[in-house]
């Protein structure tokens, strides 16, 4: 049976009588066709359906078939098939009446019925009818206007160009605006600006004058194909979790290791993971210990131990040691799934406001028809109807904005900001709160030296920073790489180790010139019976500023203690300067610990009460809804997985290019030179393209409505009133062009994107399931969504990371 169970109610926005009619129609629209594939419709938001087919996930022939039916319809904007969640995603041209939805209703009943029948032709693949459609839409909306156009100012110098000729290019070249016109009479139910255009156009050339409607329908259909160029589809990432994870995972069969594609993974399976392999289930270690690269889902910057008994969660990096990991969550059901699901529900937004122009522009239709109407009765002449109706108040819009838009993209993208639609331009234009991320975000991701506290009198600290770099040289983990780079960079020499033996969870020992160094931990520090009462005393402040700390003894005794913690990026604090000199509220939100949070959020300068830390993605999306709620225009930066939500729920998202790739997908903007200064150009692009396109407002609408008024006392002559109309429409769109004219000065966010970058990025940010090679988990902050979230401010006995680094000491999230 086909059942449309459609969660309607966006969390973020209220909906107008039109949206809930619509929404009673296709939760109540019966379908009175004998059913062949059975079907769900399980989420509905305007502009989008989420279907669950379950014939997609065993048949691959039938996936191909409704790929290439929906292709072909004339209703879906952009297609999204997932066999192995038995998932289709729909993104439409939004039409908020019971009418428009219930017509979409039928057609995708009649798509999915039909692609199981329908034979593809040979040689058809989904990305040649995607080249041909745009093919299509530049000769068919442009050729002919243009061709007429040129026909049409031949006859006027004296060319022997036959009328019937011109006349049937200008009126084959008038298709699309025809095809609208009627598409929203018949759906709709209403008069739009295209019938208006429409009419206009056919008593025009009906009176034998070509030259003003070729001129129209250029400068229409050039706005249109402008306006589609910026707008990139409202489509979340249909990310399955597969996306997120390798493609295969390491299983005990019958008591041997096999490995098996990661979505046949079950609860109950003894999953092994590998060093350098992602963890592919939430489960508990039943053997061995390792160091997990978390920070994707915890916000924490460095790796943690995990030992038996203890949980690990998929999508986590396994960076050194072998663990056999005891399934008890899967695919969709593990914390990310969580994370992934929450993200795909978030609402879509429409409120660009080309489309805002449209409906005003709309509205005048039916009033100017009844003036041209009148004056024409009155007058008895049909100049006087014909010059009325070509004054309207749409062209010049439709024109102009979609140029506006795509100036600001093109200057974005020239300088490093990869700003994806028009609608993210005026979200942008707009926000008055910035929610950030912290790891990764307004940190750089990563640990870094801060400084060391020498014990022995004896020694410098190039001395204490030479042993534990020796010692420690060679291994992968972050904080050992940092204690190195630190060593190189300041110009220390490394010296040779004698012995050398690595223990996992709680440092390294070697024997560098006849001394047995011991780098790690305060619990590896005390197993080796090393005193450090010295230290906390000498040193009570050395864990504030939310650093972390490695210690260094020889022969037994403390050497001295390397200071460490993730630094904020080199412009964080001036950007956040300067979005609060612009207006705009800063908040950050972590799930790291509340005293590393407040420690950044000072050196920042964000205020105590904007930080919320140990936040996980379900309070992420409270917060931000919450901003909403109260009626601020939020946006949201962050990088990683447990960002996605957040990103998605926000009014405009941004991430950087090095981010997860689902939270690059997710994202509005992408910050290609991963620098947040970015952000504070994109904003004042966009500020700029409002007030452009407010500008373009009063040069259209002012000349046109004093033709208006004056035509209807007086005689306007039709071809001036195309001067009029027209004119105000490429002045306005000339207006549109200054952001590509603006100032020229360098910008520090580096290099100019050529076309194949820009192009090969959007290529790579729409990449769906089943991709040919495993997607690696870069290390960039998240915080998991958990079923159950218990949060504690207690001082807990010291987790250690491979080098056996304290990480808690102080305050921790246990997490249930």
């Amino acid at each position: 049976m086909c059942t449309n169970p459609i969660q309607t109610q966006s969390p973020m926005s209220g909906q107008t009588t039109a949206e809930k009619l619509a929404i009673t129609v296709i939760e109540t629209y019966p379908l009175s066709h004998a059913e062949t594939v059975h079907y769900e419709v399980v989420h509905w938001i305007p502009g989008r359906f989420r279907v669950r087919i379950p014939q997609l996930a065993w048949d691959e022939e039938y996936s191909q078939q409704l790929k290439y039916v929906l292709g072909k319809s004339d209703f879906a904007t952009e297609v999204q098939i997932n066999p192995p969640a038995s998932s289709l995603i729909i993104n439409y041209d939004h039409q908020p009446t019971a009418i428009g939805i219930a017509t979409i209703q039928e057609k995708l009943f009649q798509a999915i019925q039909q692609a199981a029948t329908v034979e593809i032709p040979t040689g058809w693949t989904g990305e040649e009818k995607e080249k041909a459609n745009n093919e299509v839409d530049f000769v068919e909306r442009l050729g002919f206007p243009l061709a007429g156009l040129v026909l049409s100012l031949g006859a006027m110098i004296g060319l022997p160009i036959p009328p019937v000729l011109i006349g049937a290019v200008v009126f084959i070249g008038a298709i699309p605006v025809f095809k609208r016109a009627w598409d929203a009479i018949q759906e709709e139910r209403q008069l739009t600006i295209d019938f208006l255009d429409g009419l206009a156009i056919a008593l025009h050339a009906g009176t034998g004058h070509f030259f003003a409607p070729s001129f129209m329908l250029g400068l229409v259909e050039g706005g249109e194909v402008i306006r589609d160029m910026t707008a990139r589809g409202s489509d979340r990432a249909s990310l399955d979790l597969l996306d997120c994870l390798s493609k295969t995972a390491f299983v005990i069969r019958d008591g041997e290791v096999v490995e098996i594609p990661t979505q046949d993974v079950i609860v109950g399976d003894h999953v092994v993971v590998y060093p350098g392999d992602q963890v592919p289930v939430d489960g508990i270690v039943m053997e061995g210990t390792g160091i997990i690269d978390q920070c994707k889902l915890t916000g924490e910057s460095v790796p943690v131990t995990r030992r038996v008994g203890e949980e690990v969660f998929a999508s986590s990096l396994l960076v050194d040691g072998t663990l056999t990991i005891l399934s008890e969550r899967v695919g969709n059901n593990t914390r990310a799934g969580v994370i992934v699901n929450l993200m795909q529900d978030a609402p879509v937004h429409d409120t660009r406001v080309e489309n805002y122009a449209a409906t005003v522009a709309n509205q005048m239709v039916i009033p100017t028809l009844l003036i041209g109407a009148g004056v024409g009765i009155f007058s008895g002449n049909l100049n006087r109807a014909i010059a009325l109706l070509t004054l309207d108040f749409g062209t010049g819009i439709r024109v102009s904005v979609p140029t506006t838009i795509l100036s600001v993209l093109t200057y974005a993208a020239r300088n490093g900001v990869l700003i994806r639609s028009g609608r993210a331009i005026e979200m942008l234009a707009t926000i008055d709160t910035v929610v950030c991320d912290k790891t990764g975000t307004l940190t750089i991701g990563h640990a870094g030296v801060n400084d060391i506290d020498v014990m022995e009198v004896r020694l410098t600290k190039d001395e204490i920073l030479c042993y534990a770099a020796s010692a420690e040289k060679g291994l992968t983990h972050p904080i050992a790489e940092a204690i190195v780079h630190h060593a190189k960079d300041t110009g220390v020499a490394l010296k040779v180790c004698e012995e050398w033996e690595y223990k996992i969870g709680l440092g390294a020992v070697a024997k560098i010139d006849g001394m047995n160094i011991i780098v790690g931990s305060p619990r590896f520090m005390k197993q080796e019976n090393v005193d450090l009462e010295e230290y906390d005393i000498r040193y009570p402040d050395a864990k504030s500023g939310g650093q972390s700390l490695v210690y260094v003894a020889g022969d037994g005794r403390l050497l001295g203690v390397i200071r460490y913690s993730d630094p904020p990026r080199p412009e964080s604090k001036e950007v956040i300067r300067e979005l609060k000199e612009m207006g705009i509220t800063v908040h950050m939100l972590t799930g790291d610990v509340t005293r590393v949070a407040n420690s950044i959020a000072n050196n920042l300068g964000i205020h105590p009460n904007h930080v919320t830390a140990e936040a996980f993605p379900e309070k992420k999306v409270e917060v931000v809804k919450g901003l909403h709620d109260s009626g601020k225009v939020v946006a949201f930066c962050g990088d990683g997985i447990n960002d996605s939500a957040a990103l998605a729920y926000a009014d405009a998202s941004i991430s950087f290019a090095g981010a997860t790739d689902i939270a690059r997908e997710t994202a509005d903007v992408v910050l290609m030179e991963d620098d947040l200064r970015g952000l504070i150009m994109a904003i004042k692009c966009a500020r700029q393209a409002m007030d452009i396109i407010w500008q373009n407002t009063i040069i259209v609408a002012a000349p046109n409505l004093g033709a208006l008024i004056s035509g209807i006392f007086f005689a306007l002559d039709p071809l001036l009133a195309v001067v009029i109309n027209n004119g105000t429409a490429i002045l306005a769109e000339l207006n549109g062009l200054r952001p590509l004219i603006g100032p020229g000065e360098a910008t520090p966010l580096g290099h100019q994107l050529s076309a194949a970058e820009i192009a090969e990025e959007e290529k790579r940010l729409q990449e769906r399931a089943h991709r040919s090679e495993a997607v690696n988990v870069s290390p960039t902050s998240v915080e998991v969504e958990t079923e159950v979230v218990v949060l504690s401010s207690e001082v807990e006995e010291a987790q250690t990371n491979d080098l056996g680094v304290s990480e808690s000491e102080s305050e921790t999230a246990n997490i249930v």
